[in-house]
Parts: C-alpha cells; structure tokens; sequence
C-alpha cells in the first residue's frame, strides 16, 4: 500500500492534538479512486489534487475520545483547548466513560473546563456507557443514522458530528455546509471570492459525489496548506 503523509482539517475542533511529525499512514482504501473521480470531473479539483497530492486524512484513537476532545475544544483556540484536554486526560485513570463518569466536578472544573463542558462530558460518558450510541454498528449504518445518535448528545452538533464521520469513521460522501472553511473555500476557488450560499455549495459539490469528503478535504487545504492533526 502507498505510504503518505497524514493532515486535517483547517477548520476542525476535532484538529487540536499534536501526533508524531514523522508518521506515516495508509491511504483510506477508496482514497485513490476519489482522487481520479474529481479529477475528471471537476477543473478546480484537477488543480488542488496534484498540489497537495502527497497528503491524506487518516482515522486515530477511539471514538469516545475522539468526541470528548471535540467537547473540550468548543470555542477556545487550539492553544487553550490543547492545555485543557492534557489537564482533563490526566484525571481519569483510563479516559473511559466509566472512568469519566466517576471524576469529581470541581477536580473537572479545575483542568480549565466550564461548568457547561463538564455536564457536556457527563452526557457524552453516559451515552456511552449505557450503550446508546451503537459503536460497534457504525460500519454498517449509513451517516444520518450515525449523525442522528451524536447529536442526542449534549454539546455534539450537526457539524461535529460531520467532522466526526469524515476523520474517525473516514466515511468518504460527507459534505459539511456549516463549515466555514468548506465555504470560503469554495468562494475563494469557484466564485472569485464573492460570496456564496449553500444552495451555491450544493451546486458545486454535485460534480463531487460519491467522494465530497475527499473535496471538501482537499478545499480545507488550499485554504491551508500545512498539515495539521485529525481526529
């Protein structure tokens, strides 16, 4: 398999922790048969993929981890939520949702998270430990099934739970018209700058389907051309 360099989102929460400059990571397994797909497609596409050609997503840590850091980054720069996720990681003796669940508020609030974070991890460890997000079916359901069980969890919202599909579960049709990134950078690609709509996003991300993961990956980085960590 094709050894290449590993990079995220410009835009991300779920893009806050450091890995290892030197990895080297697989290509997802349709990664390659997107690549040719946009190209013959789609002009802009045909431009980015052979500038950023040797970068790719890949998916990293568990699920639960992967959605309690995405928590603990809400609205605070990469920075903050870096030095706040190390303090939390710490607390627990393993970062289990049964582990979590038995943290004391105040030990919780003193790692830097707010009171509404704190209710936001609780929920996330309880859905978690009752079962009520089926992990071990996510390969089999489709996204909306899977985006409709994280957003019943306190503080995951629609593009969360997006993101969360495109760099965990790598799954390769996802569009994310809340992104602010995905959006500037279609302005920035297709329209000159101006201004566009979702309805306008939509439009162009038709030449993009089955793989509009893929695209909206490789727009991320002509905004942003620096690797940076996924989920």
């Amino acid at each position: 398999m094709k050894k290449i360099v590993k990079s995220g989102p410009a835009s991300s929460e779920l893009a806050d922790v450091p890995e290892t400059p030197e990895l080297a990571i697989t290509v997802p397994p349709y990664w390659l048969d997107a690549c040719k797909h946009l190209v013959k497609k789609d002009r802009v596409m045909k431009r980015l993929i052979p500038k950023f050609g040797n970068t790719c997503l890949q998916s990293r840590g568990d699920a639960f981890s992967t959605l309690a850091r995405s928590i603990v980054g809400q609205q605070i720069s990469v920075r903050a939520a870096q030095t706040v996720w190390h303090r939390f990681a710490v607390l627990p003796l393993e970062m289990t949702p049964a582990h979590v669940l038995r943290l004391k508020v105040d030990d919780m609030r003193a790692a830097g998270l707010s009171a509404r974070k704190v209710e936001y991890l609780v929920d996330l460890s309880i859905h978690f430990d009752a079962g009520r997000v089926h992990v071990t079916d996510w390969q089999s359901m489709d996204d909306d099934a899977i985006i409709a069980e994280l957003i019943a969890i306190r503080g995951i919202g629609r593009w969360t739970a997006e993101m969360f599909l495109i760099f965990y579960l790598t799954r390769p049709n996802v569009l994310p018209l809340d992104d602010v990134g995905l959006i500037n950078g279609i302005s920035q690609n297709y329209f000159s700058g101006e201004s566009v709509s979702r309805s306008d996003a939509r439009e162009v991300a038709a030449a993009w389907a089955p793989y509009c993961s893929v695209a909206t990956w490789y727009i991320w980085r002509s905004l942003d051309p620096l690797p940076a960590a996924g989920a």
